[in-house]
């Protein structure tokens, strides 16, 4: 079965909002861009949206997005994120100049747990959750996330929303992996504790 497998760049004390204060880019700050990493995460951010067939999207993040990756070069995420089945957690129709512009996009609705049984029941790969923060925090706080992958800046942010704060009831998790990287950043790797161990 397909897996919910959830990604996110985060400072050591769990600000999500936004990426380039803990990775920042070499390029003007002024202009929305994903953040630099070192070789080793960008490994890793690779050999994770290759398992991944899919995406799950917030309306936000999809009108965001789809005004800015079309146009992209910044690799490998560009390539993955332009080409990969987009489906888009809203009650509203997508603009048909945003679908023609960013490839195949179509709209799920209704409960949240009815929209992930659904689409994990369909054949494929991973379906990644890439930004959208508000959606992540509602997979996890009902328990629907599968793999959880964090690239943990070196960084301590106030600001901002966390990953987590929407979580009201205990959940333990199992570490998978915890991988240094040469810019003093981790990227770890979490499944629920109880997860079936088939789906490793």
């Amino acid at each position: 079965m397909r897996r919910i497998v959830v990604y996110t760049i985060t400072s050591l004390d769990g600000s999500v909002d936004d990426p380039n204060r803990l990775f920042p880019a070499e390029v003007d700050p002024d202009q929305p861009q994903p953040p630099t990493f070192d070789d080793e995460l960008v490994a890793r951010e690779t050999a994770l949206i290759e398992r991944q067939d899919a995406v799950l999207l917030g309306r936000h993040m999809y009108d965001e997005w789809s005004r800015y990756w079309p146009t992209s070069d910044v690799q490998p995420f560009a390539g993955f994120i332009n080409g990969v089945k987009k489906f888009v957690v809203t009650s509203t129709p997508l603009t048909t100049s945003s679908t023609d512009a960013w490839g195949d996009a179509e709209v799920v609705s209704g409960q949240l747990t009815d929209i992930v049984r659904d689409l994990k029941a369909l054949p494929g790969k991973d379906i990644g959750v890439h930004g959208s923060i508000e959606l992540a925090q509602s997979l996890i706080a009902e328990g629907l996330v599968d793999e959880l992958h964090l690239a943990v800046a070196p960084v301590v942010d106030p600001e901002g929303r966390r990953l987590f704060e929407r979580a009201t009831d205990l959940q333990r998790l199992a570490l998978v992996s915890a991988t240094p990287t040469p810019s003093g950043a981790l990227w770890l790797v979490y499944r629920p504790r109880d997860a079936d161990p088939a789906s490793r």
